[in-house]
C-alpha cells in the first residue's frame, strides 16, 4: 500500500508531500502526517458524500462493499481498482488468459468510468474505488464528513504517546 512509501518519499523530496491512498478517516490523516506528509487527499470519503457528482447507485454499491468487493485489474495495461461487476470480471479473465495490451484497450473502451460512477452501471461500467473500499459505511453531507474527520484526527493525535526529549519512552 502507499502508506509504506510515504516516509521514503518525504525524505527524498524537498516539496510538500501530499499523501493519498487508503485514507478515509482521521486516524489515516494522523498516520500520514506522522509519516512525513504535509497534507492528504481523500478520494473515496468525499466521492461518497451527498454532494458528490457520483450516481446514487455507485455510492450505495461502494458503501455496501467490503474490501474483497474491489479488485485491482488491468495491471498490464492501466491498473485500476474497481468494484467487481460483469465488465471487470471479463477484463480480469481476459488478462489472466494472456490478452494483449491492444485487446485490453479495446475491452476497456471509452467511457467505462462514466458508465460506472456517474450512471451507476455496475456490470457495464467501471466503479473505481480506492484502497479503502468497505471502510466508508455511510453517505454523509460533506460538512458532516469533514467534521467527523477533524474529530477523529484530534482523537487519534491525542492518543499518541508523547516522547520526552532525551528519554527512551
Amino acid at each position: 500500500t502507499s502508506v509504506n512509501l510515504w516516509p521514503g518519499v518525504a525524505d527524498a523530496v524537498s516539496i510538500p508531500l501530499i499523501a493519498a491512498g487508503g485514507i478515509v478517516d482521521g486516524r489515516g490523516i494522523a498516520a500520514a502526517l506522522a509519516l512525513g506528509a504535509e497534507g492528504v487527499q481523500l478520494g473515496t470519503r468525499f466521492a461518497l458524500t451527498e454532494e458528490s457528482s457520483a450516481s446514487r447507485a455507485y455510492k450505495e454499491a461502494a458503501v455496501g462493499a467490503g474490501e474483497a468487493d474491489a479488485r485491482l485489474y488491468l495491471r498490464s495495461y492501466m491498473p485500476t481498482r474497481s468494484l467487481v461487476g460483469e465488465y471487470v470480471r471479463n477484463a480480469i479473465d481476459a488478462e489472466a488468459n494472456g490478452a494483449s495490451r491492444e485487446d485490453l484497450a479495446e475491452l476497456r473502451g471509452a467511457g467505462r468510468a462514466r458508465r460506472g460512477i456517474f450512471e451507476g452501471d455496475r456490470d457495464g461500467g467501471e466503479m473505481e474505488i480506492g484502497q479503502a473500499a468497505g471502510r466508508v459505511d455511510r453517505i454523509l453531507p460533506a460538512a458532516e464528513a469533514m467534521k467527523q474527520l477533524v474529530e477523529e484526527y484530534r482523537r487519534a493525535d491525542a492518543s499518541l504517546p508523547t516522547r520526552k526529549q532525551g528519554g527512551n519512552n
